[in-house]
């Protein structure tokens, strides 16, 4: 069974940054891959790691809700046969990019068997790294089983540890299994404590990353004496138990 990591936070924190740092560092720690869960509509991960996925989750759905029960193919089918072919494979890792939320149509049937082939491909994998948005969309139409640690990422301000607090609030009603749940500050140069919040760590502002991003190059660019890169590490290793 792998350990899943799930990462939540406003937009424009940086979390799929980090989460595109913690995949790089995991990438090795087992001998399975490392599955890249990309459930943000906002899907950014696999540009980030260097991979376009041609096909989301969300347009396999929709042609799975709208196949006609006369024509030959059942939805089950369809949809088992198509979600092997949205896995992207990389050296190390593998993603998978969610797509937008649901419509108003009735997607039940269709997340009932999302939710069983999710459970059903993270048993071949390690680690799951899902890139959440701070609605929890995906998440919260219980896309997913458990979440072994459920990782915030904000801003160390008022307005951050505000949405983190919302957040973890939101995420305590949700029907699925959270074992534990902890805060990243990004971009700040100090470990900023907040009565509430379990803090794992900071990541300092990283040069290398923004040079990165500017030149449209890959987290896998980044050099091994990255700030940043040296941070995710360090939290992996000490908070998370991962080494």
């Amino acid at each position: 069974m792998a350990t899943t990591i799930a990462i939540s936070g406003k937009g424009g924190t940086g979390k799929t940054t980090i989460a595109a740092l913690m995949i790089r560092c995991l990438i090795g720690r087992s001998k399975s891959a490392v599955l890249a869960v990309d459930a943000d509509a906002n899907a950014c991960l696999g540009l980030t790691l260097g991979i376009e996925p041609a096909e989301t989750v969300a347009d396999l759905r929709d042609e799975a809700l709208g196949k006609k029960a006369d024509s030959g193919v059942s939805r089950v089918e369809t949809f088992q046969y198509g979600m092997h072919q949205l896995i992207s494979e990389a050296k190390g890792f593998d993603l998978l990019t969610m797509g937008r939320p649901e419509g108003p149509k009735c997607y039940c049937a269709v997340n009932n068997l999302l939710r069983q082939f999710l459970d059903d491909l993270s048993d071949q994998y390690g680690y799951v790294i899902a890139d959440n948005e701070a609605g929890m969309e995906h998440l919260s139409r219980r896309t997913t089983n458990k979440v072994d640690f459920l990782v915030i990422v904000a801003e160390p301000t008022k307005m951050g540890r505000l949405t983190a607090q919302r957040i973890i609030e939101l995420c305590r009603s949700l029907p699925i299994s959270i074992k534990n749940i902890g805060v990243i500050w990004n971009r700040t140069d100090s470990l900023v404590e907040a009565d509430g919040l379990n803090v794992l760590g900071f990541v300092p502002q990283d040069e290398s990353v923004l040079s990165a991003a500017i030149e449209g190059k890959t987290i896998f660019d980044l050099p091994e004496d990255s700030p940043a890169l040296i941070a995710i590490r360090e939290i992996l290793q000490r908070k998370l138990g991962i080494n």
